[in-house]
């Protein structure tokens, strides 16, 4: 009879242990679930205030720069858009190591030029983007293509880059990244003697460039003229933000490599070349980008001009 009374007395306690443990197990589900409320209440502020952030913030220019992960500090500040435009990079003499910086910063068009030429008998093949070279070896031949590539926004920022590889499609894509971290800004104005629009039609002045026995100069045009030159360098010009321009060319201007490199050194020398301030006014130079309201005000400016020339007088 103990031993019974013992055993009940045990069975008791268990029972009432369970009945404590499901209470206490009851209480934390209640916590939980005020505390998910809670949560849940305060996360619609929470994306209200972010969505208010984004809405300040300028959107980027391409869309793959919104899934791009920057690897360098440079790339960090223009993702959490520090930088907004590509001319502070650029006056600072930063490097750029990442090709979506640019695209975050412009809307680039990207073309491919005319390099290489396709088989034909009597050396008459067509020209193509292409340019295949073949290593011999005693396996046999070893062929590799090379293109070039140029990018930009047609307002003063152009970028040129040079690929190489065992298939055509790696190339270009090596070639298109190159062009973008290559990228660089040019002066542009109205340095003709013909033309007095006093808007950035053309380049402000002569610029010479050469590489190997190329050389190439390029001239201001008046308005209307158009591009002046070979096709490969109109591709350029006008991808940079030129509307006319004439050209000068000796050397072997076949190799189109050393063509399309001297014409990079001159636009280059556009803007390494030094101009005094009053000039600036004259020529309606213009370096890198531009906007309306920019274009207004310097023509304002130059119209002020020549009525000051004439009452100083």
């Amino acid at each position: 009879m103990i031993m019974a009374k013992r055993k009940k007395s045990t069975k008791k306690s268990e029972k009432t242990g369970r009945k404590s443990e499901k209470t206490e197990k009851k209480k934390k589900a209640g916590q939980k679930s005020e505390k998910k409320q809670s949560m849940e209440e305060t996360k619609p502020s929470q994306a209200k205030e972010e969505e208010g952030l984004k809405e300040k913030k300028t959107p980027l220019k391409s869309p793959d720069a919104i899934d791009w992960e920057p690897k360098t500090e440079l790339g960090r500040r223009v993702k959490d858009r520090e930088i907004v435009n590509i001319d502070d990079i650029l006056d600072q003499s930063l490097k750029i190591l990442e090709p979506q910086i640019v695209d975050a910063l412009l809307s680039l068009e990207q073309d491919l030029l005319l390099i290489g030429q396709s088989k034909g008998k009597f050396g008459g093949g067509s020209r193509r983007v292409f340019r295949q070279t073949q290593k011999k070896t005693r396996e046999g031949n070893k062929p590799k293509f090379s293109t070039i590539a140029v990018v930009g926004d047609r307002d003063g920022h152009i970028g040129i880059g040079f690929g190489k590889a065992k298939e055509t499609v790696p190339a270009r894509e090596k070639a298109i990244r190159k062009a973008k971290l290559n990228i660089f800004k040019i002066r542009r104005g109205c340095g003709s003697w013909q033309c007095g629009c006093r808007t950035p039609h053309s380049i402000p002045f002569r610029v010479k460039g050469k590489c190997g026995s190329v050389e190439i100069e390029l001239i201001p045009a008046p308005k209307g003229k158009g591009l002046c030159c070979e096709g490969e360098i109109a591709k350029i010009l006008s991808l940079a933000g030129i509307k006319d321009i004439w050209t000068k060319t000796r050397g072997q201007t076949k190799n189109k490599i050393n063509f399309i490199y001297a014409c990079e050194d001159a636009l280059r020398k556009l803007v390494k070349t030094k101009v005094q301030p009053e000039h600036f006014s004259t020529l309606a130079i213009v370096e890198g980008g531009t906007s309306g309201e920019n274009l207004d005000e310097r023509k304002g400016q130059a119209e002020e001009a020549p009525g000051q020339a004439q009452g100083g007088g």
